[in-house]
């Protein structure tokens, strides 16, 4: 029985080790399990971390791209209002013009190659072939006849070599003379290149100094087109050469409003992720299309006016059109936007790198359209007549419908020209004077006559209305203080009793009416005018 009890004790003690055992088994299991937890716990936090520090990296890298992007694109906007600002400050530095010397050439001739060919080869050396001489015992034992046999061989083959190195010089020798000869031909023909080149360039070069209209628009179609221009700017032109007046119409092709920015600036907005434009003010962009305009106008006369051509182009007119559809039909137009004239003397006068463009046009007394924006036309002093491709002398104007242009439709400046070109053709030489700061004075006339000539001032008073007669007096004093012998006054109406009585006491005053302007106009120019008045004007 005691025996039963100790089995029974061991065997309890054996299920409580294996008890113990399990749950020490199972609690390390445990242990494990949750250690492995906690490593892929902190792994995956780690993992989270190094996602959310690449992302924001790669958010700070997209940020910086962005704003790097908005500011190049500011500073390209940058770079390219300040080439529009100096379309012609930056022309300055150089000339395109040429004189005629530059297009002579010389003969390219290089030195004789004759391939080697002058250099003869050696000739045969008998030393190479001659056998050597037997000795005392070879003479004994039948070395002379060897001796004489190889001889003879020997120089048999020696005359050989020599017969082939004769054939073979002659052949060298031909084929330098053939190589001489042809060098001889190339260099006379380069030489006769050369001397119908220069006898061309001498030819032109007369021909423009006599004032050929081809050439010289030849000459200055190039000086032109060697300029070189901001991207988008069209660079066309068409040239005519009048030999009798000695001046060049140009008529230039603008660049549209398209050259001028829309944007100021580029700014990258982090919180939307977009790059947004601050747009340039409108009258910003007004007033330097404004300026790329009158640049291009003044640009354009001195290239041609620093060419050659001092005694063969003594004025240069040019008309800048730009070719541009209507905003308001769709259809295709072209403006001309500016109209000037200039004398060399007028032109070598002006110190370009100082100059504000637009005023320099209006002290030029140019024709500028009031909003070259807005595509505003002005008539062309001199004008291009496109079914013939030839000038027509005088405005745009002149050409109405029914060929009677309307005086009162013109502006004030374009009165003005048609003045001068009147008096022109009465025979003085006269100018218009520069549109402001002019003392009341529209143009200046010299009477070339010995007796009764002298200097002019002139007024133009493109009036619908009655003159009245403190402009009459204006006139006189400007007279005095020019110390001129005349004071002549033109008007699209009329004058009062009161003007008349004063030019009658003064006696160097002559006053051309309405009636008289028509009358006037049609004898010397052959212009039949419109002057539509509200009243009749009263006849004197």
């Amino acid at each position: 029985m005691a025996r039963r009890r100790g089995f029974v004790a061991e065997l309890q003690r054996d299920v409580a080790r294996r008890r113990r055992e399990a749950e020490q088994a199972q609690r390390a299991a445990v242990r494990e399990a949750a250690r492995i937890d906690r490593e892929a716990q902190q792994a995956l936090r780690q993992s989270r971390r190094t996602q959310v520090a690449s992302d924001r990296e790669r958010a700070r890298q997209h940020v910086q791209e962005r704003e790097a992007d908005a500011s190049a694109r500011t500073a390209h906007l940058n770079l390219r209002i300040a080439e529009l600002s100096t379309v012609l400050s930056s022309s300055l530095a150089t000339s395109p013009g040429f004189p005629f010397d530059v297009l002579r050439q010389t003969p390219n001739a290089p030195a004789f190659d004759p391939g080697g060919l002058d250099v003869p080869a050696a000739p045969p050396d008998w030393a190479d072939f001659e056998p050597p001489a037997p000795g005392a015992v070879g003479r004994v034992f039948g070395g002379a006849g060897r001796y004489e046999r190889a001889m003879a061989q020997a120089e048999a083959e020696y005359t050989a070599a020599c017969e082939e190195h004769a054939v073979l010089d002659a052949n060298r020798q031909r084929r330098l003379a053939e190589r001489r000869a042809q060098y001889d031909r190339m260099l006379a023909e380069e030489k006769q290149r050369v001397r119908a080149n220069n006898a061309e360039v001498d030819r032109m070069a007369a021909a423009f100094g006599a004032g050929d209209p081809e050439v010289v628009v030849a000459y200055m179609a190039d000086v032109l087109q060697s300029s070189v221009y901001p991207d988008g700017f069209p660079h066309r032109y068409r040239l005519l050469y009048r030999p009798d007046s000695q001046d060049l119409v140009i008529d230039y092709e603008l660049p549209t409003t398209d050259v001028i920015p829309e944007q100021r600036s580029f700014r990258y907005v982090k919180k939307t992720d977009e790059t947004t434009a601050a747009a340039r003010p409108v009258r910003e962009r007004r007033d330097l299309y404004r300026s790329v305009v009158a640049q291009i106008a003044l640009r354009t006369m001195r290239e041609v006016f620093d060419g050659e051509g001092v005694d063969v182009v003594d004025t240069v007119v040019f008309n800048g059109h730009v070719s541009t559809v209507d905003r308001a039909t769709g259809q295709e137009i072209r403006p001309c936007l500016v109209s000037v004239s200039a004398t060399r003397e007028e032109f070598t006068g002006l110190v370009l790198a100082q100059v504000d463009p637009t005023e320099c046009l209006r002290r030029l007394n140019a024709l500028v359209s009031p909003h070259p924006y807005d595509l505003e036309p002005v008539r062309p002093v001199v004008d291009f007549d496109l079914s013939s491709y030839r000038f027509i002398d005088g405005m745009d104007a002149l050409a109405d419908l029914d060929g009677r242009p309307n005086l009162l439709d013109m502006t004030p400046t374009e009165f003005e020209h048609l003045v001068r070109q009147l008096f022109e053709a009465m025979g003085m030489d006269s100018w218009v004077t520069q549109g402001s700061r002019d003392d009341g004075i529209d143009a200046v006339a010299t009477n070339v006559d010995p007796i009764v000539g002298g200097l002019c001032v002139i007024q133009a008073k493109r009036y619908r209305h009655v003159v009245g007669v403190e402009a009459v007096r204006a006139l006189a004093g400007v007279m005095e203080d020019k110390r001129a012998t005349k004071g002549i006054m033109v008007t699209t109406s009329w004058y009062g009793k009161s003007s008349w009585d004063f030019v009658a006491r003064h006696g160097r005053i002559e006053l051309i009416d309405s009636p008289r302007l028509k009358f006037l106009l049609l004898e010397h120019l052959d212009l039949d005018v419109l002057i539509p008045l509200d009243r009749k004007v009263p006849s004197r």
